[in-house]
């Protein structure tokens, strides 16, 4: 029986720091979101401090450059450590929204204030016409997302 989903559907199954991803022929997409009982200033403050990064985060390796719209920054991630990824900064909105990526993907994180704290969601889409070439080759992201959110849930919560 093949299984179809929505990215809808699949950002309703991505909740409680479970990662969900949708596949097609030509990009994926890898939700993951979290309940965090802190207000939106910490969460944001902890998302935007590049440098800390690989104090909290066990995913990643380094992170340098500034976290602002428009600047270039690099990441070294625990799925590939061997590769810089050059990303640019493309949106920024304090408290809200923060969006980085290259040619071949996407990250966006975003913070929905709620009675009790924050939603932080993370969903990032790679893909693009020689997509299908490589998709084999690229690890999952499921348990990389739900390690990131719940680090980040965890260093939130503790300040």
């Amino acid at each position: 029986m093949l299984l179809i989903m929505t990215l809808s559907s699949a950002m309703a199954m991505a909740q409680d720091g479970k990662a969900s991803t949708v596949r097609k022929t030509f990009n994926r997409t890898t939700t993951v979101s979290t309940l965090i009982k802190a207000d939106a200033q910490t969460v944001w403050d902890i998302l935007t401090e590049a440098k800390a990064y690989p104090e909290w985060n066990s995913t990643i390796v380094s992170l340098t450059g500034d976290i602002a719209k428009g600047e270039k920054i690099e990441l070294v991630s625990t799925l590939d450590p061997d590769r810089t990824f050059k990303l640019k900064v493309k949106e920024l909105v304090e408290n809200e929204k923060l969006v980085w990526g290259d040619a071949m993907g996407q990250r966006t994180f975003t913070l929905e204030p709620t009675a009790d704290g924050v939603i932080f969601t993370m969903t990032e889409k790679i893909g693009g016409f020689m997509f299908p070439l490589f998709a084999n080759k690229i690890p999952s992201f499921d348990e990389s997302f739900e390690a990131f959110a719940a680090d980040l849930k965890k260093t939130a919560e503790s300040k």
